[in-house]
């Protein structure tokens, strides 16, 4: 067996380095003639346009009192799920807090939670219909601390030095706009990064690792798990057909129920799709397995979208990976834009020896009325000129004729400063929450919540604004370091099903913000 698997190796590592000799070449010339087609649009944006809903100043928190954000007038927002508040079961909450989506509504009386059965009484009188109640679930990027202790536990062994897997996720309560409460249900895992909704009302939550080590229980890490509204309901089993690699994102097509996947991996990033045998779409169905499938562009192999042009467009089809679970292999001799001695993630591999095409560092997903909107951070170069560090760009994959168009690309961290998550409102706007640093413009710094207009523009929707001292913190009853965490990433954006409340995570220090205001009056 393992003389089988040296020679598979080998085999893709030859034919990998074949695809990739004088397979990427300059796309300057296509990209100036795509800008000159383009007419009206820039093929980069270099400053945002004009919020629709006005400018930004400071906002108290309805919860604590805490200036958190920068946000229009007429916006009003409350906090929860700090990092050390208790949660239903007495843990801390952990810290790291990433990727989420509202999983479900309930009628009043949500199960999952201690003490909370769907008999729950609201307080507010007979004869009256019961205001729904949200269940979202939580990720937490985190690496090799202490574990989170969840229904679902998968790997509780060391991973050396008496190190074990921190990640894993947390399900939170709203109800009639006031926060309830949270509880563990997922553990066990490593740096759950983003993930995504299934149609079905559960959270895939994404292991963004590339590793070959094991634990002492023998488990690997760089899957995506399926968490349950209902937190006991959680297994923790892996679902190993979805590949092991560095996962960001996933979204599901409704209509077929196809699971796309985004890879972060800086230049040696892949655009995924797992078939699933079991179409029923219901919990637990994507383990009765299926076809993990890479993307290719039609009669470009190996297409190289690490740099982009507005209006930008690729005609997609798929090539299978044989084995999702193949671990990573050493990157083949001219493999360009990266450093010596990486590697590529086995599916990676397999798909980059079949033509698959590359982006630079794949994040956000979201389905939204036949489309996939896909976000890969660091579009563009840098200015030394290096591709796949650049500032960003939202792709939009038509997933009826497969076409991939570039909608927006940043040229200018004023545009745009490398965004990660992305979400789409019931209405159809789109939301870009940020990852590159405290991004300076004319309210100071602090990373930023970006909306996109029809025409693909940014512009600013809210700053991070959390900068607290020991007395603010003490006051508000928290349990966090005091520090400037204005440079902070936005994560996790997502909205209530009618899109009255858009719900969103600042990482550090670990904070759940739910914001409200006149969404109707800006094409959000």
């Amino acid at each position: 067996m393992q003389d089988a698997d040296l020679s598979r190796r080998q085999v893709l590592k030859g034919s990998a380095a074949a695809m990739a000799v004088g397979a990427i070449g300059s796309l300057g010339a296509l990209q100036s003639r795509q800008a000159q087609a383009h007419g009206r649009r820039d093929p980069v944006q270099m400053a945002p346009v004009p919020s629709p809903f006005g400018r930004l100043a400071p906002v108290a928190d309805l919860t604590t009192g805490l200036p958190l954000l920068q946000l229009p007038r007429g916006f009003s927002y409350r906090s929860f799920g700090w990092s050390g508040d208790a949660m239903a079961d007495g843990q801390a909450c952990p810290d790291r807090h990433d990727g989420m989506a509202v999983v479900r509504a309930y009628p009043q009386g949500c199960p999952g939670f201690p003490g909370r059965g769907r008999g729950h009484a609201s307080g507010r009188g007979r004869g009256r219909r019961p205001a729904p109640e949200l269940v979202l679930v939580r990720n937490h990027e985190r690496g090799a601390v202490s574990p989170i202790q969840a229904p679902g536990m998968y790997d509780t062994g060391d991973l050396g030095g008496g190190q074990r897997a921190g990640g894993g996720t947390t399900n939170l309560l709203w109800r009639e706009g006031e926060w309830v409460d949270m509880a563990p249900s997922l553990g066990g895992t490593l740096v759950n990064c983003a993930g995504g909704l299934t149609p079905w009302g559960t959270w895939l939550s994404c292991e963004e690792i590339k590793t070959d080590q094991q634990s002492s229980e023998g488990k690997k890490h760089g899957y995506v798990f399926e968490v349950h509204p209902e937190a006991e309901r959680t297994t923790g089993r892996p679902l190993v057909g979805l590949g092991r690699f560095s996962h960001e994102a996933v979204a599901v097509d409704p209509r077929t129920g196809i699971v796309y996947l985004t890879e972060d991996d800086r230049n040696k990033a892949g655009l995924y799709r797992f078939v699933p045998n079991d179409r029923f779409g219901r919990p637990g169905s994507l383990e009765n397995g299926g076809r993990l499938q890479a993307a290719r562009v039609r009669r470009r192999p190996n297409a190289d979208l690490t740099v982009a042009a507005v209006g930008d467009r690729y005609l997609l089809e798929w090539v299978d990976i044989a084995e999702p679970d193949l671990g990573a292999i050493a990157a083949p001799s001219g493999y360009p834009d990266i450093g010596t001695g990486e590697t590529l993630s086995g599916p990676f591999a397999q798909g980059w020896a079949e033509g698959g095409l590359r982006m630079s560092r794949g994040e956000g997903i979201w389905y939204a009325h036949g489309k996939m909107f896909i976000v890969d951070t660091a579009t563009g170069v840098d200015a030394q000129g290096r591709r796949g560090r650049g500032r960003g760009a939202v792709w939009v994959l038509d997933l009826y004729s497969q076409q991939l168009t570039a909608l927006y690309v940043s040229g200018d961290q004023l545009a745009g400063n490398n965004p990660d998550n992305i979400t789409v409102s019931p209405r159809g706007g789109v939301v870009l929450c940020e990852d590159g640093g405290e991004s300076p413009d004319e309210y100071g710094p602090g990373a930023r919540l970006l909306g996109l207009n029809r025409r693909g523009e940014a512009w600013y929707l809210c700053k991070n604004n959390v900068e607290l001292t020991d007395a603010q913190i003490a006051g508000a009853g928290k349990q966090i370091p005091e520090g400037d965490y204005r440079g902070s990433e936005f994560c996790g954006a997502c909205w209530d099903p009618v899109g009255r409340t858009l719900f969103v995570n600042i990482q550090t220090p670990g904070i759940t913000l739910a914001i409200t205001g006149p969404w109707w009056f800006g094409g959000l």
